[in-house]
């Protein structure tokens, strides 16, 4: 087995009310553990990777590599989809270029003519590899690139549909949902929006920034449409605290506890927990 692309796994969910999962991967450790609960749960899996994780790993065709390692060596039998995050025009190249099989081009900060046009561009040279091609409309709260407040511009139904009508794969859509976490006041998913979206819409729809949002709410929306389901921040804390309830209990210096093999095996473990648990929420009919 070998990364795959997402469209064999979006004909098998197309029509169920459940979606695949996308978790964001940061090094070699957060790429293993989730595989593991991916294999614990025999369920397909897309391993998210933006620009700067890539970058901070080392590059396009390292991350290519290593997750095609992985999937080798832990023996892998699901479905795995390597995905370029969120990435504008030349990001989609050099991932298209080192291999990967699946890219979202997110063209939200651009005026949306040019949107368009980048959208038809990657959409025509990645067909011709059988490369699936996300892309994004409306703008989704939060920078994650400089961890700066957006606000919430919500998906436009005309502009959807213009913007599906370029032949991409997946679409998606701002309904009041945000990157990062959930402030006390947030005032939820617009349901209403989302139905509107689905029935006008006729390819999947992906739901970004799912850390925080409530188990029926994410349920609903897959209900009304939503067949991608992106996962990030709910990790990341998942593996701070428990890395950080490490360092506070154990004198790591003194008992030698500094090797990273021990170092990091309870954050390892948070990864894989959530992930499995998260995968066994939302990734397979209930």
């Amino acid at each position: 087995m070998e990364i795959q692309n997402l469209n064999q796994t979006l004909k098998k969910i197309k029509e169920e009310n459940y979606a695949i999962l996308h978790i964001n991967i940061n090094n070699l450790e957060w790429a293993k553990f989730v595989l593991l609960a991916t294999k614990e749960a025999n369920l397909d899996i897309i391993l998210g990777a933006s620009p700067s994780a890539i970058k901070y790993m080392g590059g396009y065709k390292t991350v290519v590599n290593l997750v095609n390692g992985l999937i080798q060596d832990l023996e892998i039998k699901t479905n795995v989809i390597l995905h370029l995050d969120h990435g504008n025009y030349n990001d989609c190249i050099n991932a298209i270029n080192a291999g990967f099989k699946s890219i979202m081009y997110d063209g939200s900060k651009e005026d949306f003519e040019t949107n368009i046009l980048n959208a038809k561009k990657i959409v025509n040279i990645a067909k011709k590899l059988d490369i699936t091609v996300e892309a994004e409309v409306g703008r989704i709260g939060l920078d994650i690139s400089k961890n700066k407040s957006l606000d919430i511009q919500k998906t436009n139904i005309e502009d959807a549909k213009k913007l599906a009508n370029t032949g991409i794969d997946l679409l998606a859509v701002a309904i009041g949902n945000i990157h990062g976490q959930y402030e006390s006041n947030w005032k939820g998913l617009d349901f209403e929006l989302l139905d509107k979206l689905n029935q006008e819409i006729k390819i999947p729809l992906v739901l970004h920034g799912a850390s925080g949002i409530k188990e029926d709410d994410i349920k609903k929306a897959i209900r009304l449409g939503i067949k991608k389901i992106n996962f990030n921040t709910e990790l990341q804390i998942a593996n701070a605290k428990a890395l950080n309830d490490f360092l506070k209990n154990n004198n790591f210096l003194e008992n030698k506890n500094y090797n990273p093999r021990i170092l990091y095996a309870n954050s390892n473990q948070a990864i894989y927990k959530c992930t499995l648990d998260l995968l066994n929420k939302y990734g397979k009919k209930n």
